[in-house]
């Protein structure tokens, strides 16, 4: 946008010079072996008419030196130098772009052109000689300024409306991507809390849920496993509180290290469940994205192995190797076939490694068990 008017600028002051030159300079070297009066008038009227000019160019705003006073003072030197100079065609010719830079509309363009036109052809009648080829030039010079004119102030109109079309399908099209990247973090933001959701709150939940069924089965028969059910149902619902409040206020609920985490998960776990246990944590650490999401894809593992696998082991293996950190739990149930599953867990799991830079594998087949493998790149090592 900023080089269109840099370049019209360079364009005028470029016009300016051959204005001077070709339309100024000849007059005043035209009248040099003239009488006196012919040469002194006629450089009045040029350097009146230069100084006018640039009045105008100086103080474009000015009332006094303004464009309405410089092309009416150019109309009459027009006039007067066709009288003294016995024609007056060429100055005329090379003064015609000034008519269409400092009119407002077509109309007063034509309109002045018109007047400097009939002052040229008056003057070169009324002088001492008739040049007809002065009036020809002067004519041809009138018509092709008027057409050349008209068709450059359509061009500069439908180049103005193209602009001003552009313009608005711009403004529209930023709106449209600001809605579209609103929508998008909205999406995105909605997927992430639902995640989250479902790894921490939904899988306590469906752990109270279990619980207290074979609570409420047992609390007649069995008192001692009732109430230990019934603390567990306790502490989960405290820890979806936390992490209820870690949804909300958006800081990690634990800082401590990721093998420390996961034995506390792997724990209750294995007494919610009675299930065998397993458990090679090596001492590593992370930052806490990382840990956030070593921790959930085991607390998603497990709850599938919890609802699905109807399994009596569990091993889960936490390394350091050369590509990173590797993250396996494997369980010895009834296995599935991975490319038939369908739910929110596995794609949960892969989506949040992915946004990690990680990778995540499922491996099972029915009757052979399953292994979860995750990878993800190493931050820092212990």
């Amino acid at each position: 946008m900023e080089e269109r008017p840099n370049r019209m600028r360079i364009l005028r002051r470029w016009y300016a010079g051959c204005w001077v030159m070709f339309g100024l300079g000849p007059p005043v070297i035209a009248v040099h072996d003239r009488t006196d009066v012919t040469k002194y008038v006629t450089w009045a009227l040029v350097a009146a008419l230069a100084a006018s000019y640039m009045a105008l160019t100086t103080f474009p705003r000015h009332r006094v030196v303004g464009a309405t006073g410089f092309l009416c003072l150019l109309v009459a030197v027009l006039g007067v130098t066709a009288i003294l100079l016995e024609g007056g065609a060429a100055f005329f010719i090379v003064s015609i772009p000034l008519f269409w830079i400092y009119t407002r509309t077509p109309r007063r363009a034509v309109g002045y052109l018109s007047a400097a036109a009939v002052a040229t052809l008056i003057g070169n009648l009324t002088g001492p000689i008739f040049s007809p080829g002065n009036a020809t030039f002067t004519l041809l010079g009138y018509a092709g300024g008027v057409l050349l004119g008209l068709w450059m102030d359509q061009v500069i109109r439908q180049g103005a409306e193209r602009t001003r079309v552009l313009g608005a399908e711009l403004e529209r099209t930023q709106s449209d991507l600001a809605e579209a990247h609103q929508r998008q973090g909205a999406a995105e933001e909605r997927e992430r809390i639902a995640r989250e959701i479902h790894d921490t709150l939904a899988q306590g939940f469906a752990s109270i849920i279990v619980l207290a069924e074979a609570a409420r089965d047992g609390i007649g028969t069995d008192p001692a496993t009732t109430a230990k059910q019934l603390l567990s149902i306790e502490r989960t619902a405290r820890e979806n509180l936390t992490e209820a409040r870690v949804l909300v206020g958006g800081s990690p609920a634990d800082s401590s290290g990721v093998a420390q985490t996961l034995r506390r998960v792997l724990d209750r776990f294995a007494e919610d469940t009675g299930l065998t246990v397993h458990a090679e944590l090596a001492d590593i650490v992370c930052d806490q994205p990382a840990r956030i999401g070593l921790v959930r894809c085991t607390q998603e593992s497990l709850a599938n192995v919890s609802k699905h696998a109807k399994a009596s082991t569990v091993g889960v293996v936490l390394s350091h190797t050369d590509a990173g950190l590797e993250l396996e739990i494997t369980d010895d149930g009834i296995g599935f076939t991975p490319h038939e599953a369908s739910g929110f867990g596995l794609n949960g799991m892969r989506n949040r490694l992915a946004e990690l830079g990680g990778e995540f594998a499922v491996t099972s087949s029915p009757g052979e068990g399953t292994r979860i493998f995750a990878l993800l790149p190493s931050t820092e090592r212990s």
